[in-house]
């Protein structure tokens, strides 16, 4: 499971976010969130934007998995992300996510990947309703960056800040920016964050 853990610092995320989109953020501290958790996303609703909370990750009917993810590339025409991505956009702020590599032994390390100067990360995500209209989320990954590649093949879809208005209203005529951005001057560090035998 790519992508799997997120990194909440609160301070100074919520600054941060707060002041970049012109909006209160104010996310709970979760340095280690997982799928299935409730998590704070920004949603454009009206021309304006709006802190909501969302659980992370669906489960349709026909998947035996909770799914966390969906690729950028394709979810514009997959039946099961295609109205989401077309209609129901938004953004996970957060500091950083994880992931796992395999050293030289049976021991895997984690690390955490953040952006170079702390600065808050904009994931890309869609929203979707259950039937009880509580809302739920899965991000949006791409091909990893050179750094990124190195320990995992896919990354999350990260966004700048200024062209966050863009994404939230499916303003997709900046795609061709979107990928220069992510091949460009974007630079996370990986930091061995904790030594695990296990990963669930």
């Amino acid at each position: 499971m790519m992508c799997g853990r997120l990194n909440i610092i609160a301070d100074p995320l919520n600054q941060w976010v707060s002041d970049a989109l012109g909006l209160t953020f104010a996310s709970q501290q979760q340095l280690d969130l997982h799928p299935t958790q409730s998590l704070d996303i920004v949603t454009l609703e009206e021309g304006l934007m709006h802190q909501r909370s969302a659980t992370w990750g669906i489960k349709p009917s026909w998947s035996k998995a909770l799914i966390i993810n969906a690729q950028q590339e394709t979810a514009a025409h997959k039946k099961t992300f295609a109205k989401a991505y077309k209609t129901a956009r938004c953004i996970i702020p957060c500091s950083g996510w994880y992931e796992w590599s395999s050293g030289t032994n049976t021991t895997k390390q984690k690390y955490l990947f953040r952006h170079v100067s702390d600065r808050p990360l904009f994931m890309a995500g869609i929203q979707f309703f259950n039937e009880s209209a509580n809302r739920q989320v899965v991000t949006l990954t791409t091909s990893a960056n050179q750094l990124c590649a190195d320990y995992h093949p896919r990354m999350p879809f990260l966004l700048p800040s200024k062209w966050v208005p863009h994404w939230l209203s499916a303003n997709d005529t900046q795609q061709s920016n979107f990928n220069d951005f992510m091949g460009g001057w974007l630079r996370v560090d990986a930091i061995a964050a904790s030594q695990i035998s296990n990963v669930t």
